[in-house]
C-alpha cells in the first residue's frame, strides 16, 4: 500500500480514474534503467521520480561540463566536473527520497549490458551513441525486455517503444526493424558538433517518460508500433505505423555475437589524452603529429600552433592515398573542437587503415583553451 506521505505526494495521480491507486502501485514496484543522463535523460529522471517509479538506475560514464547546461536541466554549475550519474542520484534523491536509485557511473558495454538490463523492467534509451544504442536493442531483445527509445537532432526529435510485448502477446518491433545496420563512425551525427535546440531533448525526454508511466500501467495508446517524429521549428508531428521484420531476433542475436568476437584491439588502440599532458609534451620538445579534422572556417577561428588540417570528410582519401600526410612513425594527436569528431576519426583510422599511434584530444581545443590557452577564444 501507498503510505500517508506517498498518498499525498501521488494525489494528482490518484485522482485520475484512468491511473488511480492500482496505477500508482504499479509504478512504485517498477524498475527503470535510463541509459545516459544528458539531455534526454535530465527530463526522463525527472518525472520518473516524480511519477514515484521505486527503483531507478543512472548508468553514464560521463561527467558534467558547462556545455552541458544549455540543456541538461538536471544539473547546476555547481555539478560541473562531477560525474553525471551521482550528480544525478543526489538530485533527485532530494526530489524523492523514499525511492531507490542505483548509480552505474560507467559506460554500458558489452561486459556489463546483460546484467544491468536483465535487473529492471524497461530499458530507456537516452544515449547519443549508436553502438551503445545497439547493444541495448539487442539485449533488449534477447531478454524481452522493452526499451523507450529517442533521438534528437538540432531542431528534430523521435520517440518509440521497441520490443514490447504487444496485446496478442508477440513482442513489437525493434530498432533493427527500422535502423537494421549502425552507420559508420564517419557518418554519425552529434549534438556537441552540430548543435541542438536546448528545449528539444526536454520536450523529446518527456514524451519518454510519458511512453515509460503509459507501458508500465498499460493506460492509453503507447508507441508499441509506432515511430513519432516531431520537428519544433514547424512545430509539426507524424507517426509513422513499423512492423516487426521476420529476421528481428536473429539481427539481434548476430549483433551479440559479433560484439563477442574477439579483436585486434590491445595497447596499440586509439588512447585518450588530455590536454595538459599534450602541452607537457610538447613542451619537452617531443615529435608529435597534430591532425585537426574540422572544417576550415572552425580551423580558421582558432587551431593548435603546427596542426595539420585535414577535415573528417576527407580523412578517408588522405589515409588510402597518402600515409605521408598522418604519419606512423611518431604519435598522432587528434582533435576536433570537443573531441566527438576526434574520438570518430582514431577509431576509423585505427580499424580501417591500420594505424597504431593514435590519440585523441580529450574535450578537443574547447578544453585546450580553457585549460592551457584561457586567451584563445573558440566557438
Amino acid at each position: 500500500m501507498l503510505t500517508p506521505s506517498e498518498q499525498t505526494r501521488y494525489q494528482k495521480h490518484l485522482n485520475l480514474p484512468e491511473w488511480g491507486l492500482n496505477g500508482q502501485l504499479t509504478i512504485k514496484n517498477s524498475r527503470v534503467l535510463v541509459v545516459g543522463a544528458g539531455g534526454l535523460g535530465c527530463p526522463v529522471l525527472l518525472y520518473l521520480a516524480a511519477a514515484g517509479v521505486g527503483r531507478i538506475g543512472v548508468v553514464d560514464p560521463d561527467v558534467v561540463d558547462l556545455s552541458n547546461l544549455q540543456r541538461q536541466v538536471l544539473y547546476t554549475t555547481s555539478d560541473i566536473g562531477q560525474p553525471k550519474a551521482k550528480a544525478a542520484v543526489a538530485h533527485l534523491q532530494r526530489l524523492n527520497p523514499d525511492l531507490r536509485f542505483d548509480t552505474h557511473a560507467q559506460a554500458l558495454d558489452s561486459t556489463n549490458a546483460r546484467t544491468l538490463i536483465d535487473a529492471y523492467d524497461v530499458v530507456v534509451d537516452c544515449t547519443d551513441n549508436f553502438g551503445v544504442r545497439y547493444l541495448v536493442n539487442d539485449w533488449c531483445v534477447a531478454l524481452n525486455k522493452p526499451f523507450v527509445y529517442g533521438a534528437i537532432h538540432r531542431f528534430e526529435g523521435q520517440v518509440a517503444i521497441f520490443n514490447a510485448e504487444l496485446a496478442d502477446g508477440q513482442r513489437g518491433p525493434t530498432y533493427r526493424c527500422v535502423f537494421p545496420e549502425s552507420p559508420g563512425q564517419m557518418e554519425i551525427p552529434n549534438c556537441a558538433e552540430t548543435g541542438v535546440l536546448g528545449v528539444l531533448p526536454g520536450v523529446i525526454g518527456t514524451y519518454q517518460a510519458t511512453e515509460v508511466l503509459k507501458l508500465l500501467t498499460g493506460i492509453g495508446e503507447p508507441l508499441t508500433d509506432k515511430l513519432l517524429m516531431t520537428d519544433l521549428l514547424s512545430h509539426t508531428s507524424r507517426t509513422i505505423r513499423i512492423r516487426r521484420r521476420a529476421d528481428a531476433t536473429s539481427l539481434a542475436q548476430q549483433g551479440i555475437a559479433n560484439r563477442q568476437k574477439p579483436t585486434h584491439a590491445g595497447n596499440d588502440a586509439p588512447k585518450k589524452i588530455t590536454a595538459r599532458s599534450l602541452a607537457d609534451r610538447l613542451e619537452q620538445g617531443e615529435r608529435i603529429f597534430l591532425l585537426d579534422v574540422r572544417e576550415r572556417e572552425e580551423y580558421d577561428l582558432c587551431h593548435l600552433d603546427g596542426a595539420v588540417l585535414i577535415p573528417v570528410g576527407m580523412i578517408a582519401a588522405t589515409a588510402a592515398a597518402d600515409r605521408k600526410r598522418i604519419p606512423t612513425d611518431v604519435p598522432v594527436v587528434i582533435y576536433c573542437h570537443h573531441g566527438i569528431r576526434s574520438a570518430n576519426v582514431a577509431n576509423y583510422l585505427y580499424t580501417q587503415s591500420g594505424y597504431t599511434n593514435l590519440y585523441n584530444l580529450e574535450g578537443g581545443i574547447n578544453a585546450w583553451a580553457q585549460q592551457i590557452e584561457p586567451e584563445m577564444a573558440t566557438y
